[in-house]
């Protein structure tokens, strides 16, 4: 009982949290219902652009501090940004038990959604003032899953020019994985089915053609293992991807770009990651 007290009262607060984001995100763009428009002033445009992908263990988005906290900041740094409210499982099917009685949404409907979000921002390229060679993915927590996953199993034309991966979810087989965002991305049972948990661990998938990766996590963490952040790293390393990888030993999880939440250490990925896009380009 009491534990069900705790997840009703779980669920008001993040759909009230997601209610409060979803009015601060504006309208979507035309074209693409799910993609919010953070375009960098025209006096400072550096022509990079940013699909941000918020965490939320696949099944809500913390629209405010991984969305459209990280686009202002993006956007005051001269980079366009785009905020992805990408499908998930929602509020009610955590607490409710993962779709066990119905479907709803699953891999690959994030995936699709990404890529979605690609093609959009690569065919509007000149009217947000974007050079294509600079067209990448940014996403926190699951929504790191993801943004690795816009490479990796991308079906279309449209690929990201970079990733960037903050304190990401990574595995869906290795024993540290990170068991709601499993839940979440893959349902009831598919969470159970050893080819698809294989299939979507991004450590077991990386080419040798990725393109550059700024990844960021902290040991600290009490949400997504800190292993998860080493086992990508190693597998970057091993096929020879640039990359960067930032590991604080605090800052705990969920601190997006937000200049109070984190720790002093672990908000320095902010600045580190506005170097690597410069250098980068």
């Amino acid at each position: 009982m009491k534990r069900t007290v705790i997840y009703i009262l779980l669920a008001i607060f993040i759909s009230a949290n997601t209610t409060m984001a979803k009015e601060h995100l504006g309208q979507p763009v035309e074209g693409n219902k799910r993609l919010y428009a953070y375009v960098a002033p025209q006096e400072n445009n550096t022509g990079i652009a940013v699909i941000i992908c918020p965490g939320g263990s696949y099944c809500w988005l913390d629209l405010d501090t991984e969305g459209v906290g990280v686009a202002r900041w993006l956007q005051s740094n001269g980079i366009n940004a785009f905020v992805l409210r990408y499908r998930v499982a929602t509020v009610s099917a955590y607490v409710l038990g993962y779709r066990v009685f119905c479907m709803g949404n699953k891999y690959p409907n994030m995936l699709t959604d990404v890529e979605s979000a690609l093609e959009y921002v690569y065919t509007h390229a000149d009217e947000y003032a974007i050079d294509t060679a600079k067209i990448g993915v940014m996403g926190f927590s699951a929504g790191g899953h993801l943004t690795m996953s816009s490479y990796l199993y991308n079906r279309t034309a449209y690929k990201p020019r970079f990733l960037c991966p903050i304190y990401p979810v990574v595995s869906m087989s290795h024993p540290l994985s990170h068991p709601r965002s499993r839940r979440g991305a893959l349902g009831v049972w598919g969470q159970f089915d050893k080819t698809m948990t294989d299939s979507l661990s991004i450590e077991k998938h990386i080419p040798r053609d990725c393109p550059p990766v700024f990844l960021v996590n902290c040991v600290d963490d009490p949400t997504v293992k800190y292993q998860n952040s080493e086992l990508l790293d190693s597998a970057l390393t091993a096929n020879n991807v640039k990359h960067t990888y930032l590991q604080y030993r605090t800052g705990g999880h969920g601190f997006g770009a937000s200049a109070t939440k984190g720790t002093e250490e672990s908000r320095q990925w902010k600045n580190e990651f506005i170097q690597w896009i410069q250098q980068l380009q």
